[in-house]
């Protein structure tokens, strides 16, 4: 069956020193690696979808509106991808099997077509890329347990705000979602 590369979120609002809810060092550190797996993945003839938070300015509706400052906001240089990243998206948008989706949610498959998307390609297994590790990319673990697909995530291509939180939910997705972590290319 396919299996599908979901780089969530690598963006320069999550990444950059100047982004506007920055993960900094820890996911700069990743930036060789994601770029590195997403290209392997391509090159593998898996699909790449880049699931990527679109914000409205000043919505007061929005959950993380009271947890977090503005980030990612539609029309903003801060929802490009970040790095290597971008340089991949750039050459490869016009593939059949690179698609952008936007999201509002922590999951990427919460108020978005992703579902669809991918059992219309067959896809059975996903590939979890990107940031945070203990936010959008373990909510999206947990939507995709929940909708019944086998969860890959690779470990140099993610990162959280500290150690800590990036640890407890490696160790999540591992024992409690059934993810296999993968840690350097080893089976795409």
């Amino acid at each position: 069956m396919p299996t599908a590369l979901i780089s969530i979120d690598y963006t320069r609002d999550f990444v950059a020193d100047d982004g506007k809810l920055t993960a900094g060092v820890p996911a700069q550190a990743v930036s060789d690696s994601i770029a590195r797996v997403t290209q392997a993945a391509f090159d593998a003839g898996h699909y790449i979808f880049f699931a990527i938070d679109a914000h409205q300015e000043n919505d007061p509706f929005h959950p993380e509106s009271r947890l977090f400052p503005p980030h990612n906001l539609n029309g903003t240089a801060g929802r490009g991808l970040y790095g290597k990243l971008a340089a991949f998206y750039a050459a490869h948008q016009a593939d059949s099997r690179v698609f952008w989706r936007d999201k509002t949610r922590y999951s990427a498959f919460a108020g978005t077509d992703l579902d669809l998307r991918l059992r219309e390609r067959k896809v059975d297994t996903v590939i979890l890329t990107g940031v945070l590790t203990d936010i959008c990319v373990l909510h999206t673990a947990v939507d995709a347990y929940n909708l019944g697909y086998s969860i890959e995530v690779e470990t140099t291509a993610v990162a959280a705000l500290s150690e800590e939180n990036h640890r407890f939910a490696l160790n999540h997705m591992q024992n409690v979602l059934g993810a296999t972590l993968l840690s350097g290319l080893e089976k795409i």
